[in-house]
C-alpha cells in the first residue's frame, strides 16, 4: 500500500521559513520521481517542485523559483522542501506526489504565512 506522510507545516510570519517532509513507504522511493504540489484556499492544485529520482535535477515554479528548496534522502524514503522568504501568498496545504504512485497522495501539510 502506497502511503505519502507530510509534515513539518506551521503557521510562520512573512519572511520565516519551514522545512517540509514527505516520507514514502509502499513502493522503490528512490526510482520515482518526487513533485510537491500546494492548493490555495479556494484556489486549484498548484506543481511548485519536482526532483529526479536521484536528485540531480529539480525543478521550480516561477512563483517559488529562489525561495524554495526540494531535496531527498532515498536512504530515508524521505522528500524535503525547503521553504524561505515566505510571503501570505504561500499559505496553503502542501502534499508530495510521486510517479510512481500515481494520484496517491498524503494528508498534506498546512503551511500558513500570516503576520
Amino acid at each position: 500500500e502506497v502511503q505519502l506522510v507530510e509534515s513539518g507545516g506551521g503557521l510562520v510570519q512573512p519572511g520565516g521559513s519551514l522545512r517540509l517532509s514527505c516520507v514514502a513507504s509502499g513502493f522503490t522511493f528512490s526510482r520515482s520521481n518526487m513533485r510537491w504540489v500546494r492548493q490555495a484556499p479556494g484556489k486549484g492544485l498548484e506543481r511548485i517542485s519536482s526532483i529526479s529520482s536521484v536528485g540531480d535535477i529539480t525543478w521550480y515554479a516561477d512563483s517559488v523559483k529562489g525561495r524554495f528548496t526540494v531535496s531527498r534522502d532515498n536512504a530515508k524514503n524521505t522528500l524535503y522542501l525547503e521553504l524561505n522568504s515566505l510571503k501570505t501568498e504561500d499559505t496553503g496545504m502542501y502534499y508530495c506526489y510521486a510517479d510512481l504512485a500515481g494520484t496517491s497522495r498524503g494528508q498534506g501539510t498546512q503551511v500558513t504565512v500570516s503576520s
